[in-house]
């Protein structure tokens, strides 16, 4: 039986040191949320449209409409979308739940998708069978297909519009673990948010761009599917006043917005220090276990710094015991979660989300860690390892 490492005397690491970050611009956010308070304007005040132009403009697409969490931003994209009942939408099974909540909660059905076993990324291939499959059974008919940009790094966009152009589907992409990247490099470089025709974005404390509490938006380019979508987050009311359709209730505080503008003046100088903690990181694990593998060309948001060990619970645990945090992610695949086992065709049916759910553990990434601290995370984990 192995001994039990003895607990750290250094301080603790965490995953996200929201606390760091606050040192930093703090007296930035605590400005512009005084400002909110003194104006008093806290729904879809001016700092919400203030942020919702700005979030436009990196995003590079004509319109951003911000919302009161990235769930309902991809509900009422789905919406908006024309997405309902009968309907087939295809996700990827190594995602968080709320990718195929905002399915089910449209009223349309997800179809659980593999993931690519290096990127951990929507598998092209199994998307353009599964579309197939369900053409076949003829009970659902083929909508649309939301591919999820997992820890920060963009889905493979060019081959699944060519699958869902040859289809006929719409594509949403789930974004929100990715606002920051880019795909390609050069002058065809494309920032997440221009990647599909809609994007949802969330703001969760934890993301790269996050708020201090919850927040989400929708990106598009499309002035009538905007103009939908805002309909739609004010139970479905128009500028005449009248409800023309059941929306729901899903605005974005103003104090909110007021925190993300303050963030959003740091948030390239961020995402600069997350890629640099990655190739830290990348340079002492890369041989002792699966690293992530970050985009040939254009830029991960490194959202989440997900490694893969089949020792998982014994490095788990020298990590506690080093006063490092670490973090699952994700326990299961969502098909063999209760809530959708029924829309899955069980264990063994999507072996690589099922093998990258006993393997992946995250380790700490935020935009203020320094070369000392990976080093120390880096050197428990590699002595877990070899233990």
């Amino acid at each position: 039986m192995a001994a039990v490492p003895e607990p750290s005397p250094l301080p603790p690491v965490p995953l996200v040191d929201l606390q760091k970050q606050m040192a930093a611009i703090g007296e930035t956010i605590q400005h512009r949320m005084a400002a909110v308070l003194s104006g008093g304007d806290f729904i879809l005040g001016g700092a919400v449209g203030a942020l919702e132009t700005r979030l436009a403009s990196y995003a590079g697409v004509g319109h951003a409409i911000a919302v009161a969490n990235g769930t309902d931003a991809l509900q009422i994209a789905l919406m908006a979308m024309g997405v309902g009942r009968g309907d087939a939408v295809f996700v990827p099974a190594f995602t968080f739940a709320a990718t195929a909540g905002a399915v089910v909660l449209a009223g349309a059905t997800p179809v659980f998708i593999d993931i690519d076993d290096t990127t951990l990324t929507m598998d092209p291939q199994h998307l353009e069978d599964a579309i197939e499959a369900v053409r076949k059974a003829g009970k659902l008919t083929p909508r649309a297909v939301v591919p999820v940009d997992l820890f920060g790094r963009p889905a493979d966009y060019p081959a699944i519009h060519a699958l869902a152009q040859t289809a006929g589907l719409q594509v949403l992409a789930d974004a929100a673990q990715s606002f920051g990247a880019m795909q390609g490099s050069g002058p065809a470089a494309r920032p997440v948010g221009s990647l599909a025709p809609i994007t949802t974005v969330s703001f969760y404390p934890s993301k790269p761009l996050g708020c201090f509490g919850d927040g989400g938006a929708i990106l598009t380019d499309d002035p009538a599917l905007a103009q939908h979508c805002r309909r739609l987050r004010g139970h479905g009311f128009d500028a005449s006043g009248e409800a023309r359709e059941v929306g729901m209730n899903s605005r974005l505080d103003s104090l909110q917005a007021a925190v993300l503008l303050a963030k959003l003046d740091v948030f390239d100088r961020e995402l600069e220090a997350r890629a640099q903690a990655a190739a830290w990181y990348e340079a002492r694990l890369r041989g002792h276990l699966r690293t992530p593998a970050g985009p040939p060309d254009g830029r991960s948001a490194w959202a989440v710094y997900c490694v893969r060990a089949a020792q998982r619970d014994q490095l788990r645990e020298a990590l506690r015991a080093a006063g490092i945090a670490s973090a699952i992610y994700y326990a299961k695949p969502l098909h063999l979660h209760a809530a959708y086992a029924a829309y899955g065709d069980g264990a063994g049916s999507l072996p690589v989300s099922e093998r990258a759910s006993a393997e992946a553990v995250a380790l700490p990434m935020h935009g203020y860690l320094d070369e000392p601290t990976v080093t120390r995370v880096c050197d428990t984990v590699i002595g877990a390892l070899q233990a």
